[in-house]
């Protein structure tokens, strides 16, 4: 099938390992031209550098998503550099699992207010693009702990309003063809990935998590790439305001 992606331009946050690096180098396999953004310098221009080697235009910054007005200028500059922005995607995350206020506050300045302000950034030429092409996408990466809780904290909450607020902007944009979507991944293992490490340094309550995995395996950044990147492209240009699940059917709840 082609996906509709060559000389597309897309912006990821978190774009320089795990999730946000697979999601990357899949839309530039598939011929997308890429900005990406993260913490470390260092790690931005590596993943530039591989992306570069793909044969597609790449740029990327050290940028600090909770900074509002920094966010929003390298989105002015994303879009510069790659001559418009076809697909967002957000994917950048707090992970602070505790419900402490500290933690709370974090997950709502990276998780939500990133996402916010991302959008608001990058509309104009969202709109810009759905009307020259009709299409443009934004993609959210939730998890399933946004539906499934085993005790208070507030990590689930916070992605439960990224999906939320999905759903709003899909139905608000969607006769301007600018589509919202999430991809709620389970359990994803990579090397210095949070299950690496629960594997590493805490092995009993890693086995507990694989007893759960009913496919034998935990998801791999690669598995969410491949359903993030065909829901922000034209292929899927009538699929809008979803919340699609990818954890190998380990959560039980039923998505009517």
């Amino acid at each position: 099938m082609d996906l509709g992606l060559k000389g597309k331009n897309a912006v990821i946050l978190g774009g320089t390992r795990g999730i946000g690096r697979a999601i990357a180098d899949t839309l530039a396999a598939e011929g997308a031209n890429v900005a990406i953004c993260a913490r470390k310098a260092d790690q931005v221009a590596e993943a530039v550098a591989d992306l570069k080697k793909m044969g597609v235009k790449a740029t990327g910054a050290a940028v600090d998503i909770m900074d509002g007005p920094a966010l929003t200028a390298w989105i002015e500059a994303a879009a510069a550099e790659l001559g418009g922005i076809d697909i967002l995607v957000s994917n950048a995350g707090a992970m602070a699992v505790g419900n402490d206020a500290a933690s709370w506050e974090q997950n709502f300045k990276l998780d939500v207010m990133g996402m916010v302000n991302a959008f608001e950034a990058a509309k104009p030429h969202l709109l810009k693009a759905a009307e020259t092409h009709g299409d443009a996408s934004f993609t959210i990466i939730s998890t399933v702990s946004a539906a499934e809780s085993d005790s208070a904290g507030a990590y689930g909450p916070m992605k439960a309003a990224l999906i939320h607020q999905a759903k709003g902007l899909a139905r608000q944009y969607a006769p301007q063809h600018v589509r919202a979507n999430v991809v709620s991944p389970g359990a994803i293992y990579f090397k210095d990935g949070v299950w690496n490490m629960v594997e590493t340094h805490m092995p009993d309550r890693f086995k507990a998590m694989m007893d759960r995995m009913v496919m034998g395996r935990m998801g791999t950044p690669d598995d969410i790439a491949r359903a993030t990147v065909f829901l922000a492209s034209p292929a899927s240009c009538y699929t809008t305001g979803v919340n699609l699940v990818v954890d190998g059917a380990a959560s039980r709840r039923v998505n009517f």
